[in-house]
């Protein structure tokens, strides 16, 4: 079966089935394989740009037809049977209507399947639906049962461990609260998340209501952005009125988080993310490696 995947974690989904796509989407680059199949789409925003610069430009190409394209030509050389693509966010990836309209112009009739997770519960339902759509139910039915048992495993751990308020950026300027199934992470890793609640999106935040929540630990991981970027954009928060004096800050309990990789990503490293999260809050957690989160300070003191 030829299989296209036009974003990151339906790409690792379908790997981790033990299938191979034979195009992806230009961010997909996990497991290390994904990043030398052919891309089918691109975007028309800088991603080395600064994170406002990158809001700019995302808010033009919306107003201008959207921010990704597709190689219709190209798309149509891998002669696809079935297209997996996302209707979260249609700055996250390609949305599914421009992917229909891409499929109608070329010669195959692929199936496409449209991933919407907003919670934990819906990224293993989609496992399965990929897991289906590919003839591999068993395989996807032994994964989610492995990672719904990591699940539970810090669930029971994290029991026990302080809870605290807890924040969660996923961009930084504007700043943006992370939704969807970070809640749910938060709250797995027994700790309270008050400023949005499962499956709500990832909006723009008032700075003013961050300070009033004022967390006691604070996790920044921009979406698609690895530490290098966050770190190159800290002053977008280190800059802002009142930052020295949030609880977070004071008590040195701030963490960057590899956003590309991780949290972002509602595939099966949405648990890794979870253990990762439990590792940066509790220290009866391994604290992740420094490829993956570093706290805030040592990136800053690296600028």
């Amino acid at each position: 079966m030829n299989v296209v995947t036009l974003l990151p974690s339906a790409t690792e989904v379908v790997f981790a089935l033990g299938v191979e796509p034979v195009g992806v989407s230009h961010e997909c680059d996990h497991p290390p394989a994904a990043a030398d199949l052919p891309a089918v789409e691109y975007s028309r925003v800088d991603a080395d740009a600064s994170t406002a610069e990158i809001d700019r430009q995302v808010q033009e190409a919306e107003a201008a037809g959207g921010v990704y394209g597709i190689d219709v030509d190209l798309l149509d050389e891998l002669d696809p049977d079935l297209v997996v693509t996302q209707g979260v966010c249609d700055v996250c990836a390609v949305d599914e209507v421009l992917v229909h309209d891409a499929v109608e112009r070329i010669d195959a009739n692929p199936a496409v399947l449209t991933t919407d997770p907003h919670s934990v519960g819906d990224v293993f339902d989609d496992i399965r639906h990929v897991g289906a759509a590919l003839d591999r139910e068993a395989a996807a039915a032994d994964l989610v049962a492995s990672l719904e048992e990591r699940v539970a495993a810090v669930l029971e751990r994290a029991a026990d461990c302080e809870r605290r308020r807890v924040a969660v950026l996923d961009w930084t300027d504007p700043v943006m609260v992370a939704g969807h199934w970070v809640p749910e992470l938060v709250e797995a890793a027994n700790c309270e998340y008050g400023m949005a609640d499962v499956r709500d999106p990832s909006t723009p935040r008032e700075w003013a209501d961050l300070r009033e929540y004022d967390p006691e630990a604070l996790v920044v991981a921009p979406c698609g952005y690895d530490l290098e970027q966050t770190r190159a954009n800290l002053s977008d928060l280190t800059d802002r009125p009142g930052w020295d004096e949030l609880t977070a800050v004071e008590d040195g309990d701030v963490w960057a988080i590899d956003g590309n990789h991780f949290l972002n990503r509602p595939g099966p490293r949405v648990v890794d993310s979870l253990e990762h999260l439990a590792g940066v809050l509790h220290e009866e957690f391994e604290t992740p490696s420094r490829e993956v989160a570093a706290p805030l300070s040592e990136l800053a003191a690296a600028r």
